[in-house]
């Protein structure tokens, strides 16, 4: 499959597509959850994380829209300090201490598998539009994305949120390197590691 770099006139229609993909997904469902039900808080979010990859121009998609793939590359950080403070005053605002507390904690606990890895390209998100799903699209393009990175000599590394994916991506070379558990309702979270070339 051809895939491309997205653009910034489509962060919207990706920031779509990774809300509802991890609309279900047993780690930031839960840390993400509000008492009441409310998820329009779930758009904003993601949209941090989206727009945080496409300052580098790592974001990638299938051409239709179908896919998208959120990278980060060597030693750069997910969020600008400016859109760090705008996390934070979402947060403070839908999440009440106790629920604060635990994403500060899920989120240090990212950071520290993240950190301890040599240097790689960092799969942060990748999802698939609901009406695509089961035709193999998100598998494409994670190939084509880590062929990118293996010509650039570098790594690939992920935090899976859902079991269920981990087959996915061990597939495509991945191995399990460590884990660590979610704190609402201790998910596991499974690290893996992709050489260069899969090997």
């Amino acid at each position: 499959m051809e895939t491309r770099a997205a653009s910034a006139a489509e962060a919207d229609a990706i920031t779509r597509v990774v809300t509802q993909a991890f609309a279900t997904d047993p780690v930031w469902e839960p840390a993400l959850r509000r008492g009441e039900g409310r998820t329009d808080h779930h758009e904003p979010y993601w949209r941090l994380f989206v727009d945080g990859a496409m300052r580098h121009g790592t974001v990638r998609t299938t051409p239709g829209g179908e896919a998208c793939a959120v990278w980060l590359p060597p030693g750069s950080a997910e969020l600008a300090d400016d859109q760090v403070a705008v996390l934070e005053a979402l947060l403070a605002k839908v999440l009440d201490a106790p629920a604060r507390a635990a994403m500060e904690t899920l989120y240090s606990r990212f950071a520290m598998s993240r950190n301890a890895q040599a240097p790689h390209y960092y799969l942060s998100l990748l999802a698939t539009d609901p009406a695509h799903r089961g035709r193999g699209v998100g598998q494409a393009l994670l190939a084509a994305d880590l062929a990118l990175w293996d010509a650039a000599g570098f790594p690939s590394y992920l935090e899976s949120t859902n079991p269920g994916n981990d087959h996915r991506y061990a597939r495509a070379g991945f191995r399990a390197v460590g884990g660590f558990q979610a704190v609402v309702d201790d998910a596991p979270i499974t690290a893996m590691w992709r050489a260069v070339g899969g090997r």
